[in-house]
């Protein structure tokens, strides 16, 4: 995902005493809020909680989360836990959990003097899981948004006391949508916050026969059978831009005789008429897009070759084999 630049909020005016926050989080989804939170009189940040240092990098060195280097950068508490429910936190006043990637235990959840709150990055009961934005798009969702819960035992089923709601673009990928997703977090979590310490917060349980499951994404998630009868145009691109970045959907171009010319990831792609009939599916087509099962076509707007960096279909035709009969093999 790319760094999400955080957002610029007016505070409300400050209480005599700043709410103590605790904030468990790890991925990038998660700056903007604390980025927020951090810069406002109203609150103070007691304990920033994130996933250990990772092995990253073509070196493999230990790298921290986005989270614990932003506290790092900004001189903030923080603690690197592997299970943030041994760890000797100090006392606060709400425990906020974003992307973090740990199961927090009932005791934890309610020793705050508020208890402690999620932002799920869909409209639940749709999408509880670990990918929800990659599988909105997948799934063909017109709109998406965020939701604000109680901690709870079933993943994602806490009560919800906040949501909002946000148009998905024709052709927007799930890094992108991802950081406009967590740009809106931003307000939607100082409001409940501001609304817990007021006492005028609601919770509404969630209607379970509305649930839906957007599990973590693999690499098979990224796979494309152009001959597959239901790999339309339009499948076809919304699992594109719904696995991009990662794990984005690679495709090797084969010659007439089988033969691999070159390797590319395709970043966004958009649904279109086909110009002739004879073309098979996964074939490049005299108008240079791809024929799918449905008989229609995808036009690519933007891929990365291997070893090289994001371009459109236009930059990459001047310096590699891209042409009619060639095809597409998913890799």
């Amino acid at each position: 995902m790319e760094n999400v630049l955080p957002v610029i909020i007016v505070p409300e005016p400050s209480p005599t005493a700043p709410l103590k926050i605790l904030f468990a989080a790890s991925g990038e989804f998660a700056l903007p809020t604390l980025a927020a939170l951090s810069g406002i009189a109203e609150f103070q940040i007691q304990q920033v909680i994130s996933q250990p240092d990772r092995p990253a990098g073509r070196g493999r060195h230990p790298q921290p989360t986005a989270i614990s280097q932003f506290a790092i950068e900004r001189h903030l508490p923080l603690v690197r836990t592997d299970n943030i429910n041994i760890e000797p936190l100090p006392p606060g006043d709400l425990l906020i959990v974003i992307a973090f990637g740990q199961k927090i235990s009932p005791e934890l959840a309610s020793r705050s003097t508020f208890g402690s709150i999620n932002l799920h990055a869909s409209r639940l009961p749709n999408l509880r899981g670990a990918a929800p934005i990659n599988w909105a798009i997948i799934r063909g969702f017109n709109s998406t948004g965020n939701s604000i819960i109680r901690l709870a035992a079933r993943m994602d089923s806490g009560a919800i006391l906040a949501q909002s709601e946000i148009p998905i673009g024709p052709a927007e990928t799930a890094g992108e949508l991802h950081d406009r997703l967590a740009q809106d977090g931003v307000a939607l979590v100082l409001q409940t916050i501001r609304d817990l310490a007021r006492g005028t917060a609601t919770e509404s349980p969630q209607d379970e026969s509305l649930a839906t499951i957007a599990p973590r994404m693999s690499r098979a998630d990224a796979h494309v059978d152009f001959a597959s009868p239901d790999q339309t145009a339009d499948a076809v691109c919304r699992r594109i831009r719904g696995t991009w970045p990662w794990p984005g959907c690679h495709f090797q171009l084969l010659d007439a005789t089988g033969k691999a010319v070159s390797r590319v990831a395709i970043a966004r792609a958009i649904p279109v008429a086909s110009d002739e009939s004879r073309w098979h599916p996964g074939e490049i087509t005299g108008k240079l897009t791809v024929a799918t099962a449905d008989g229609r076509a995808i036009e690519i707007q933007h891929l990365r070759p291997d070893g090289g960096r994001l371009m459109s279909l236009s930059e990459f035709v001047h310096g590699h084999l891209w042409l009619p009969g060639l095809r597409l093999l998913s890799a």
